[in-house]
Order: C-alpha cells, then sequence, then structure tokens
C-alpha cells in the first residue's frame, strides 16, 4: 500500500510499503480521509520533535523514522482481530491517536494524556492516516455513525478544543475570549459556541476574521488595530470582562491580552504550543487571583465531541478548506499551509486517490 513516510526534516516520501498485521485486540481501518495538523507542519520544518529520530525508537512503539504520518483521520473498519467484538465491520470510525503503554488505565476520568512516553499515532509510529490502511488497538477506535467521513476528520482535532473546554470549568452562560483564530482557535471557539458561551475572538488576519464571521463560532470577532480588546470585552461585558481565556496563538501580546481581557477570579487556557519561553504577567496573574491552565491532546474526549456532531450543535463543513491527493501532499498540502495558511483551516487528504 502507499503511505506517506516521514524520513527527516523536508524528508516526507510517497513510499509503498507492506499493509499492516491485524492482531489480537486490535481493528484494521480503511482511510477515507486525513487531515493535516499543524504539529505535522513543525515535523517538516523543524523536526523531528515528536517522531523518534532514525535510530532511536521510542519507547513504546519501538519504531523510528522513517514512520508513517498522519494522526487526523477517518475511515471504516475492514477486519475485526480475535476478541472485538463490540463493532462491525464497514462501521465508520475515527481513532483517538495515542500511543501509550498497554497498562495505562484509559477508563473514564483517567489523565491518560499525562502517562510517561506518550506519543501519537502517525507521528511516534503505530501507522499513520496518511496511509491507505491502519491497525490500531481497539481502546482507541470511535464509531461516529452517520457522521460524513470527510467532517469525521475533523473530530480529533475538535476534541483538542473540547478538552481545553472541560480544563477551563467553564459553562452555559459563561463569556470566553479566544485569543487567535487559526484552526484550533475556531474549533475551539466552535466547541464553545456549541455548549452555550457567547465567544468573542481577537485576531488580525483578515481572512481568518471572515472564516470565523461565516462559521459563525463567534459572537464579536475583534481586531486589535482597531482599539483594545481588552477594553472592547469590558465594554461587551458591562465592564466585568470575560470569565474564561484561550490561548490559541502562541503569541506573547496575545496572552498579555488575556490576562487583562478576563474578569477577576477568571481561568485562562493555554492551548497552543510554544516554541519559546514567553514572559507571564506575574503581577496581574496575583493580583486578578488568575487561574492559569495548560492543556494537551484530549482524554476521553471523543465521545462527547462526535455527540456534539451528531447532534447537530456543530457544523463541521465549512472548516474544510481543500481536498488533496497523497501525491499531491507537499505541493498542495504542506506548501499551501505553510505559505497561504491564513486562508485554510483544515486541509484533508484521500490517500486512496
Amino acid at each position: 500500500m502507499r503511505a506517506a513516510r516521514y524520513h527527516d526534516r523536508r524528508d516526507i516520501r510517497i513510499e509503498d510499503i507492506d499493509e499492516p498485521e491485524l492482531k489480537p485486540g486490535t481493528v484494521a481501518i480503511d482511510v477515507a480521509w486525513c487531515g493535516i495538523c499543524g504539529t505535522d507542519l513543525h515535523e517538516y520544518l523543524e523536526g523531528p520533535i515528536f517522531i523518534p529520530p532514525a535510530g532511536h525508537p521510542h519507547p513504546i512503539s519501538g519504531e523510528s523514522a522513517p514512520v508513517t504520518l498522519g494522526h487526523e483521520f477517518s475511515g471504516t473498519v475492514s477486519a475485526l482481530g480475535e476478541g472485538v467484538s463490540d463493532l462491525d465491520v464497514g462501521e465508520s470510525v475515527v481513532v483517538e491517536p495515542y500511543i501509550i503503554a498497554a497498562d495505562v488505565d484509559t477508563s473514564n476520568d483517567q489523565s491518560y494524556q499525562l502517562s510517561e512516553n506518550m506519543n501519537f499515532i502517525g507521528l511516534g509510529g503505530g501507522g499513520g492516516g496518511l496511509a491507505e490502511k491502519i491497525v490500531v488497538p481497539r481502546r482507541w477506535v470511535h464509531p461516529v455513525g452517520d457522521i460524513p467521513l470527510d467532517q469525521a476528520a475533523l473530530i480529533e482535532p475538535l476534541s483538542v478544543g473540547h478538552h481545553a473546554f472541560v480544563r477551563s470549568g467553564a459553562g452555559e452562560g459563561d463569556v470566553a475570549i479566544v485569543g487567535g483564530a487559526g484552526p484550533i482557535g475556531l474549533l475551539t471557539s466552535a466547541v464553545l459556541k456549541a455548549e452555550g458561551l457567547t465567544v468573542f475572538i481577537s485576531e488580525l488576519s483578515e481572512a481568518r476574521k471572515e472564516m470565523a464571521r461565516t462559521t459563525g463560532v463567534a459572537d464579536e470577532v475583534l481586531d486589535p488595530r482597531e482599539g483594545d480588546v481588552a477594553e472592547r470585552v469590558r465594554e461587551l461585558t458591562g465592564g466585568r470582562g470575560a470569565d474564561v481565556g484561550f490561548e490559541c496563538s502562541s503569541v506573547p501580546v496575545v496572552l498579555d491580552m488575556l490576562f487583562d481581557a478576563v474578569r477577576p477570579g477568571a481561568t485562562i487556557v493555554n492551548v497552543s504550543i510554544w516554541g519559546h519561553k514567553p514572559e507571564v504577567d506575574m503581577p496581574t496573574l496575583v493580583l486578578k487571583e488568575i487561574d492559569l491552565r495548560g492543556t494537551i491532546g484530549y482524554a476521553g474526549d471523543h465521545p462527547a465531541t462526535i455527540e456534539l456532531v451528531r447532534s447537530g450543535k456543530l457544523d463541521l463543513a465549512p472548516f474544510i478548506t481543500g481536498r488533496i491527493t497523497l501525491d499531491t501532499l507537499i505541493s498542495e498540502g504542506f506548501e499551501q499551509l505553510i505559505n497561504n495558511n491564513e486562508h485554510h483551516v483544515k486541509i484533508i487528504v484521500d490517500p486512496k486517490a
């Protein structure tokens, strides 16, 4: 079968590899669509990061570069390994793409995303969604019912936004300010709107501001060049400030804005991955008793995220901004997202085309 294989920085090759072996307790999936993630771009431009370098195998997967890429994917079940009886061949599914030690408890309310040596299928080994087929452990497979498979490929990044929402402790009726309208900022905002929050987004890019408006994920889109965002948030909330902030840009001035824009006693959740250590406004954090929280991945979020989409509370179709084939992965996928990223939220790949 064909697969996109990461060898090293700026070295991704479309290669023919053996089909994965079906083992007891696993599920074989014919991949339908796979999204390109910002993490994939970081690996391409700056890696290896999550990907184990050649000759340095990951302690759980036992794999190192070259590895098959792709961790945001959907597909249909093609075969069931011995002991798997609660899925059907032909069923539409997505994968929670974790590489986690077999003895880690992944039941409800467990923070398994924080377990030692955690990595991701499609980065740390285990196959990947940028291939025609994949075999994964049953515990990571989630049925999606009648959600179209192209939209289902966005369940994984949407679950990142859902986990950030859960980490925030916010709820229906609260007011959120989201810093940054890139893919994760938009999808996090989509979750917040679906959960009944009022959402303000701060963004500079005209294209991303328009995306926030047309997708309906924001009640107000605020441009820092047109006025003080924090002051505008206070105006919109009767002088109170937002109940919760979400940092989705990895830009220091955005983090500063959030500290200013939230009310005393509020929570700020950092969703973005920082490539450097920013200064943090500790005096404001102390004087306003702000709770600054981190978030990584997801833990038990996929079922709730899938239900938000299935129930019609959240429409993923507008966030798909490109459909490409495996052969055009670099030119129409990676390079577009690197050089024309303001006009894209999610480019998805058909690995069979």
